[in-house]
Order: structure tokens, then sequence, then C-alpha cells
């Protein structure tokens, strides 16, 4: 299982927010490229950077952040946030982001994630993002009527490299992501799928560990890295089983 540490970008500044709320954010860095260099010489692997703007906004806000970013690191990253069409997939990947994340269109047009598939095969991520087990969209602002676990079967056969779960109401409360939910996803697709929100101890990693076998790839941590709640050396030397 690979750590992705986490980039959340607001206004050029990388951010944390709790349970997605855009007026709730603490400010750790107003220089993402250096503290995206951090998480690399701790021995982050991949690195997951989310445009908070764009994923309001529906377009692109942070590009000159992740141009700086991606410039500056030798481990590759994945990027999702207002990416709603064929283009911006295109162009993100022409700056060396290695991975675009899918999220709002994947709900509102699975069809254009099947055709980024086909284009860009292993390049295309599809992020879910649930609250109460509903699919929320537009940077979490709207919860639909679209079941997390029904999105997931759908994306079945497009070529998802990933499905990236996220539990909204562990999101930045260091509480501990979702386990049973986590791995309900994963055992009912054939997607690996990376663990998103509340993973804040290397007990959490333990547990995400425990259901590998399920299907479950990654885990993405942010906020608990931040505040030095968890060491990204020992979350990734744990991941490893080491």
């Amino acid at each position: 299982m690979i750590i992705l540490p986490a980039i959340d970008l607001k206004e050029g500044k990388c951010v944390r927010l709790e349970q997605g709320l855009m007026d709730k954010d603490t400010v750790y860095s107003d220089d993402p490229a250096a503290q995206a260099l951090v998480w690399q010489q701790q021995g982050g692997e991949y690195l997951h950077i989310v445009d908070l703007d764009g994923a309001f906004a529906g377009v692109p806000k942070n590009r000159a952040a992740i141009e700086s970013i991606v410039a500056a690191l030798d481990i590759p990253c994945e990027l999702g946030g207002g990416i709603r069409d064929l283009a911006t997939v295109e162009a993100y990947l022409a700056l060396g982001v290695d991975r675009v994340i899918l999220g709002t269109i994947a709900q509102q047009n699975p069809q254009l994630v099947a055709e980024a598939c086909k284009l860009f095969p292993g390049h295309i991520v599809v992020g879910i993002d649930a609250k109460a087990g509903m699919v929320a969209v537009r940077g979490w602002a709207d919860v639909t009527e679209t079941k997390a676990s029904d999105l997931a079967r759908q994306m079945e056969g497009f070529g998802v490299a990933a499905i990236i779960y996220t539990d909204i109401a562990r999101d930045g409360m260091m509480q501990g992501p979702n386990i049973e939910a986590t791995k309900a996803l994963a055992e009912s697709i054939s997607i690996p799928v990376i663990a998103s929100g509340g993973i804040s101890s290397l007990a959490d990693i333990r547990n995400l560990l425990a259901i590998e076998a399920s299907g479950v790839c990654g885990a993405i941590t942010g906020k608990a890295i931040y505040s030095g709640a968890l060491d990204l050396r020992e979350a990734v030397r744990v991941a490893k089983g080491r």
C-alpha cells in the first residue's frame, strides 16, 4: 500500500479544510512547491493535489501553483478539482501531472470518463466523495441521490486506474477513516481503491493494511502530517509492512 501526502490549494496556498467547508480552512504554507518537496523528502512516493477553488468554480484556478509543484518534484503526482472536460485533462497531463482525478463529471457524465480512459490509459482516476453513502459533487457543496457504490460500479470496464473514496464526515476531523465503508466499496468493484478522509495515526494505516486484500491500494493523508499527529516517514514504513 502506498501513502499519498496531500496538498490542497486555495488561492495559491496550501490549506486543509474541515469536512470540505471552504470557510473552515487552515493555511499551512504559502509556498506549495516547497511544501511538496518536504513531503517528497520525507518519503512520499506519490503526491495528491486538489485545486479547491477549481472544485467549487468548475474550472482550474491554481495553475501557477500546480506548475511549480510539478516542476519541483521527482515523484509523480495526481490532481483533481474543477476538471470537467477532456481539454483540461489533456492540458494537465501535458504539464507533467501523472494522473488526473475526475469527480463531479464522473457523476454527471460517466461517458466522458470512458472517453478519457481510452484517450489517456492509466492516467485517469475517479474521485468518489460520499456523505452518508451518497455522492457529493461541486466541491462537496451538493449531495446527489446517487449511491457511492452505484457510481463505483458504473466505472467498471472503463479502464479507470483507481478510485479515491472519501468519507466527507471524516475529512479533516482526525477521527480515522471509515474502514467499513471503504472495505465494502473496494469489495464491490475490481478497480483499486485509495482511502481518503480522517487518516490521522499509524493505527489508521494498520487498519487500512488489514483490508488491503479487499482492494485498498493506498491512503491519502493531509491534516495529520501537517499538524505532526502522523509522521509521514513512519506512515510509509508501516504501509510497506516494515
